[in-house]
């Protein structure tokens, strides 16, 4: 369990994030198509798992413009913002925003993918929605780098996700 803030005020997620040197928990996510997405469609690249409560505030969607700008540089890397919110809500807020560089996957469906890495709100106003945390994982599944925000209402450290792909 983490021990983060929402506001300032004191909020605790229902677990921890996955080890570092670990096998990145397998997930299954909704596209913005409405497809089905596992972390095995992903076997072979590089992973950054932007995670995050919901693309309608603005420090969520300010990671998801952040991260899209500097995936454009990264070779065999794909950046995934995970939230739940619904396929239509992100697929319409980076359509609008004209960002291709990342993939939103939504969690909505089981909220799975919020108890197997540990990121889910167990109280608070965010109650049940996905703490502010990137995972990044190498092209074998193995996890490289954690970050559980401690104040969800800042940005995560971009540079050191980044740095860690090697």
């Amino acid at each position: 369990m983490a021990n983060i803030t929402l506001g300032g005020n004191p909020a605790t997620t229902i677990g921890s994030l996955p080890e570092i040197g670990s096998k990145a928990p397998d997930f299954k996510l909704t596209a913005s198509d409405m497809s089905e997405k596992s972390l095995s469609d992903f076997s072979g690249s590089k992973l950054v798992l932007n995670i995050f409560p919901s693309v309608d505030t603005g420090v969520c969607a300010q990671s998801i413009r952040t991260f899209n700008e500097k995936a454009s540089s990264l070779d065999n890397t794909k950046v995934l913002c995970i939230s739940k919110d619904l396929p239509f809500a992100m697929a319409r807020f980076c359509g609008a925003e004209g960002l291709d560089n990342v993939m939103t996957l939504s969690d909505y469906k089981t909220g799975n993918f919020g108890t197997s890495y540990g990121v889910t709100f167990k109280d608070s106003a965010f109650e049940a929605l996905l703490s502010r945390s990137v995972v990044v994982v190498d092209s074998d599944g193995t996890v490289l780098y954690t970050e559980q925000v401690p104040e969800t209402g800042e940005e995560p450290n971009y540079e050191a996700a980044l740095n860690a792909l090697g």
